[in-house]
Formats: structure tokens, C-alpha cells, sequence
């Protein structure tokens, strides 16, 4: 089974390391509950990540869902091509950069 690890960087930066599959999305969105929870502004670093499949697209817009329900900012940057290219044939990808506009924070 992959791993995933969120490492928290300070000051709401955040850096996602391993996968991001169906395997470890589970164990990510765990982690980032708590990791979150006290941050208004948070980026998300997800250069560091090896596979993505559907199911690390699907956690991507769950943290932006749950940024929107709590009133919170969320970014990300170097989000991998193959969640990228996801996001485009399904046709959500402007849904990816929406949890940087409901504080004005970022």
C-alpha cells in the first residue's frame, strides 16, 4: 500500500508527499482535519506527490468543499499533470482555484 504524509510548513503551508490514489486519500483526508483546522488561509504544496488518480481529484475538491462550509481559504500549488488533465476532461477544473476566493485572504 502507498503512503501519504502532509507536512505542515508554518503559517498555513502545507506539503503533500507520496500518493494521492484511491489507497491513501482515505489516511490524507484524516490527517488533514486536524492539520487544518486552525488555519483560515491554508496552501497546499502538492509537488511531492508520485500517482494521482481520480480519487486524489476528488479529495482536492473535498478540502475546497469543506474551505467553502467553514469560511477558509485554500490553495494549491504545483498540482500534478495528471490531476490537472483529470480535472479538465471532467470538467472541474476552475473548481480547483474556488477556495481562494471566499476570504480574500490569499
Amino acid at each position: 500500500m502507498s503512503q501519504v504524509k502532509i507536512e505542515d510548513l508554518g503559517n498555513g503551508k502545507f506539503a503533500v508527499h507520496g500518493d494521492l490514489t484511491f489507497e491513501t486519500v482515505g489516511r490524507a483526508l484524516e490527517l488533514s482535519r486536524e492539520m487544518f483546522a486552525d488555519h483560515a488561509s491554508i496552501e497546499v504544496d502538492l509537488a511531492d506527490i508520485g500517482e494521482g488518480d481520480s480519487a486524489g481529484l476528488a479529495l482536492l475538491l473535498e478540502w475546497v468543499n469543506w474551505a467553502k462550509n467553514f469560511v477558509r481559504e485554500i490553495r494549491y500549488v504545483n498540482v500534478p499533470n495528471d490531476i490537472t488533465a483529470m480535472a479538465q476532461i471532467s470538467e472541474v477544473d476552475t473548481m480547483l482555484t474556488r477556495g481562494e476566493r471566499w476570504t480574500g485572504v490569499i
